[in-house]
C-alpha cells in the first residue's frame, strides 16, 4: 500500500504542477487513494521531495535532481587504503596482503567498487586472492591499487 502510494505520488508530481500538500492529497483522492496529512508529510520526507521552480514561475514538488544513493565508494576506498599492506600480480591473479583480520574487509571493498575485470575475491585472515578476467585486467587493477594506496 505504502509503496503503491509513494509510486503514485512520484507519478503525479511528474505529470502535474503540484504546489501544496492539499493539492497532492486531492490528486491522490482523485486516483482513489485516501490519506491523511501526516501520512502524506511522511511520504514527502521519505521520498526526499523538494520544491523547485517550474517553467510557469511557481514552486512545485519534484523528486531530487539526482536520486540520493548512499556514497559508499569513498568509504570503500578508505577502508581499502587503511588495511592493504602490499599487492602483487601473477598472470590473471592478484594477491593482496592486509593487516591481520582485515582481508575480508579489503575483499568486500573491492567487490563493492565494481571493477569490470574482477571475477571474484577469496579472503583469508590477512591475504586476499583476486581472480581477474585476464592478465591485462590484473595489471590494470594493480595500477589502480597503486593509485589508491
Amino acid at each position: 500500500m505504502k509503496t503503491n502510494r509513494q509510486n503514485l505520488i512520484l507519478s503525479l508530481i511528474a505529470k502535474q504542477e503540484i504546489e501544496t500538500q492539499n493539492q497532492l492529497m486531492e490528486a491522490l483522492q482523485d486516483c482513489g487513494i485516501k490519506t491523511t496529512q501526516a501520512t502524506l508529510s511522511r511520504d514527502i520526507k521519505e521520498l526526499h521531495l523538494i520544491k523547485t521552480l517550474s517553467p510557469s514561475g511557481r514552486y512545485r514538488y519534484a523528486p531530487p535532481a539526482q536520486r540520493e544513493q548512499p556514497r559508499y565508494d569513498d568509504r570503500l576506498r578508505k577502508i581499502f587504503r587503511e588495511c592493504v599492506t602490499s599487492h602483487a600480480a601473477a598472470q590473471n591473479l592478484v594477491v593482496l596482503k592486509t593487516l591481520p583480520g582485515l582481508a575480508s574487509g579489503a575483499a568486500s571493498a573491492l567487490d563493492g567498487m565494481d571493477y569490470a575485470g574482477l571475477i571474484g575475491t577469496l579472503a583469508g585472515d590477512d591475504t586476499v586472492l583476486l581472480v581477474m578476467r585476464d592478465n591485462a585486467a590484473a595489471e590494470f587493477l594493480c595500477e589502480e591499487i597503486e593509485k589508491m594506496l
